[in-house]
């Protein structure tokens, strides 16, 4: 499989790293508006190149795919860059995989109620062009989304007979020698999914929203996490998992912490979340950008970082034998172990481990389909079982069932 891999910032370079680990790539092509970055990138391997690119350009971007003769194309940048890098692949008639959906737009009159423009709505209104022409573009092929979703598959075909809720559940013990406030990943992303409206699904009502960081409540995470304060956040699982799956209710809450919570919210009150580019001397420039621009790079903090995330799906229902069940699906990741095996950081290696097992699964034909699907659509168990063989194996707690819904 030949692949292009447009960004090389931390998961970028992680998954660079990863792949070159696991061998069963013909060629990987690292892009990046930074020539340098993506070269450091390329260096692990001889199979790798680097070049620089504009992730906003189309046409570059679909010509550099057909002068280098890629397969599939991964996105590795912000979710800004998902239409332009979406509808290059199309054009140049390679598959296409990302980590994160095109942007969503709150509803004006009613935000916190009723949604607006979804998370990978742009994306799904061209699907139908993909599956004509017999291309696949897999959506949201992280760790959450991504490995979330297809813990909800297994968990259909394995373990319940019927789904209450599929709930994602994220949260971690890491902390950052010398940083009060540094997020592990990207700031422009997290600003963008914590202060948007989340969205929540139930049957019977379809999706609607809520105000952000809203539900607080207790999840005990393993791993030696332990208890987290989770609240809910603006995520695709949400959108994508009710496409395929079914249930009864299905939510995305994060553990952020009453501090982080509290500087977003003053970045939202002082208009420092805005993309909007203000004028500060003769320069524009976007608020947002210039926080990003402030803090570390979150590919370069991994060895200030210690202890362990954890992602995951917790689904309740009635299981196989027809009794109440209730478990957590996880993967869990020490950052010591990350940083020994690729030099990674735990939050951007768990990212990226996800893209490089579903290319490997593309590459021997044990996953296929065409149009835009999501990690839910596929088969589980033999991604699962790859993610065993990476190093860092997944898990299943089984815990008291509590009420059902109704």
């Amino acid at each position: 499989m030949r692949v292009l891999v447009v960004g090389a910032g931390g998961v970028g370079s992680a998954f660079a790293h990863i792949a070159a680990r696991r061998g069963n790539f013909e060629k990987v092509v690292m892009a990046d508006y930074d020539i340098e970055r993506a070269e450091k990138a390329a260096s692990v391997s001889e199979r790798f190149s680097g070049f620089k690119i504009d992730a906003s350009d189309e046409l570059m971007i679909s010509e550099l795919i057909r002068a280098e003769n890629c397969d599939v194309v991964l996105n590795a940048v912000d979710p800004r860059f998902v239409m332009p890098i979406y509808r290059a692949a199309f054009a140049a008639g390679a598959n296409y995989m990302d980590m994160a959906m095109s942007l969503s737009r709150p509803n004006v009159e009613e935000p916190f109620s009723k949604t607006g423009v979804k998370l990978g709505d742009e994306q799904f209104e061209l699907a139908p062009k993909w599956e004509e022409r017999g291309l696949l573009a897999l959506a949201g092929m992280g760790v959450e989304p991504g490995l979330s979703d297809v813990f909800a598959r297994y968990a259909v075909d394995n373990l319940f007979s019927s789904v209450d809720e599929f709930g994602v559940r994220d949260g971690a013990n890491l902390v950052i020698d010398g940083h009060d406030f540094c997020p592990s990943f990207s700031i422009w992303t997290t600003i963008e999914e914590c202060l948007n409206p989340p969205v929540i699904w139930e049957k019977g009502r379809g999706w609607f929203t809520t105000e952000p960081f809203s539900e607080p409540e207790t999840f005990v995470f393993p791993a030696g996490i332990g208890p987290v304060e989770c609240v809910n956040v603006e995520h695709e699982e949400v959108i994508l998992i009710p496409r395929w799956l079914d249930a009864k209710r299905v939510t995305f809450k994060y553990g952020l912490g009453d501090d982080f919570i509290g500087v977003l919210k003053t970045l939202h009150m002082l208009g420092l979340d805005s993309t909007q580019k203000v004028s500060v001397g003769a320069e524009k420039v976007s608020p947002r950008d210039v926080v990003a621009a402030c803090l570390p790079d979150p590919a370069q903090i991994g060895h200030l970082m210690h202890g362990v995330t954890c992602a995951g799906t917790w689904t309740t229902g009635i299981g196989k034998d027809g009794s109440p069940r209730e478990v957590y699906l996880y993967h869990a990741v020490d950052n010591d172990w990350c940083m020994s095996a690729d030099d990674s950081q735990a939050v951007v290696w768990q990212t990226a481990i996800n893209p490089v097992l579903a290319i490997e699964l593309l590459t021997s034909g044990a996953w296929s389909g065409v149009g835009l699907l999501g990690p839910e659509a596929l088969p589980a168990e033999p991604f699962l079982e790859l993610l065993n063989d990476s190093g860092a194996p997944w898990g299943l707690d089984e815990r008291t069932p509590s009420a059902t819904l109704s």
